[in-house]
């Protein structure tokens, strides 16, 4: 009998060695079950041919050409990426909604041998429990807000955090962006679906009787949108924040966004976003410093005369501070545990 998701922890300990998801690639990138593999029982065009061919023509002539199309793929999987499982191997199986396309495949899966099995609903009954968590469940544990000025290695000190065992949330990692102007990293953001769902996930794994770690955001981390859950346990939580001297800030931050100076493009994107907020001749000198490599004098500069300005206005002051001199590794590997021996004290 197909699998029944309650939540999304059941995926854990479902008996089953893979997952896979036969929908089609475009579906699949737009988001997936945190570990399935896309093995397509339709390709992105067949889908198109197949639907148009339902709405235009007649839904039998649609599900047998979509059947033929269906057989070929799933006897190329057979034939490529499942050739060397034994015959031990269990695999889940789930398309949109648990119907004709894992169903199809989990029934071949099952001729071979394999015991083979499909999800309950597809992938919308997975979607409908991410919904469940990011939009209605509220947040659980207490939140603490990791804060401080731009360049006073939040993120780093998340990582160490998660390493001593404190529970976090790192918003920028699930959402491929530094949360800035110049944040955008490599491969680009995730779909928000599919960064909801691995905020959720993170959730169902956190015990509710300890608190949360989660660096001081806005309600936006570059196009991805915090889920509400998330964002009201933020909005009023303590704080810890990260008091550092501007020039050391500035020597973390030139070391920190190294990809940016090797990527001409997003440097220039970055700093087309500041023109509505600074005037002409600013802009022209960051340029003109970014242009001879003097970024150690460009992020300093950029530090004081942008985000300190601005960001500084919208801090609270009844916060925790934590002060340090230095935010090389050795430094910050003590200044995570002053962190893990505040939180105890809130």
């Amino acid at each position: 009998m197909p699998h029944v998701l309650t939540r999304l922890s059941d995926l854990n300990s479902l008996p089953f060695d893979q997952i896979i998801d036969a929908r089609s690639p475009a579906e699949f990138a737009e988001d997936h079950i945190p570990g399935a593999v896309n093995m397509p029982s339709l390709s992105n065009e067949e889908r198109a041919v197949v639907g148009t061919i339902y709405v235009q023509e007649s839904r039998f002539k649609a599900r047998k050409v979509g059947a033929a199309m269906v057989a070929r793929n799933i006897a190329a999987h057979l034939e490529g990426p499942l050739a060397a499982q034994d015959g031990a191997w269990r695999p889940l199986v789930y398309c949109w909604r648990g119907g004709q396309r894992s169903g199809a495949f989990a029934n071949y899966l099952t001729q071979v041998g394999w015991r083979a099995d499909t999800i309950e609903g597809g992938y919308k009954s997975y979607r409908k429990l991410v919904m469940q968590r990011c939009y209605e469940v509220p947040f659980a544990p207490r939140v603490i807000l990791l804060d401080g000025h731009t360049g006073t290695a939040k993120t780093d000190l998340l990582h160490l955090l998660a390493k001593r065992g404190v529970q976090v949330l790192d918003l920028e990692g699930a959402a491929n962006h530094r949360g800035s102007a110049f944040g955008a990293r490599a491969g680009g953001q995730p779909s928000q679906k599919h960064f909801e769902g691995v905020l959720a996930e993170a959730m169902e794994g956190f015990d509710p009787s300890r608190p949360v770690v989660i660096e001081a955001e806005s309600s936006k981390v570059g196009a991805r949108i915090v889920p509400p859950s998330i964002w009201a346990a933020m909005k009023d939580a303590p704080r810890i924040r990260i008091v550092a001297p501007i020039g050391v800030r500035a020597d973390y931050l030139t070391g920190a966004y190294a990809d940016l100076w090797a990527n001409p493009v997003g440097l220039a994107t970055g700093l087309r976003a500041l023109e509505p907020l600074h005037s002409a001749e600013t802009l022209a000198r960051w340029r003109t410093l970014t242009g001879a490599g003097e970024y150690r004098a460009f992020t300093e500069e950029l530090m004081v005369q942008h985000y300190d300005a601005r960001y500084g206005k919208g801090r609270r002051e009844d916060v925790t501070e934590v002060a340090t001199e230095r935010l090389d590794p050795s430094a910050l590997d003590v200044l995570a545990g002053e962190i893990e021996a505040r939180l105890s004290a809130m």
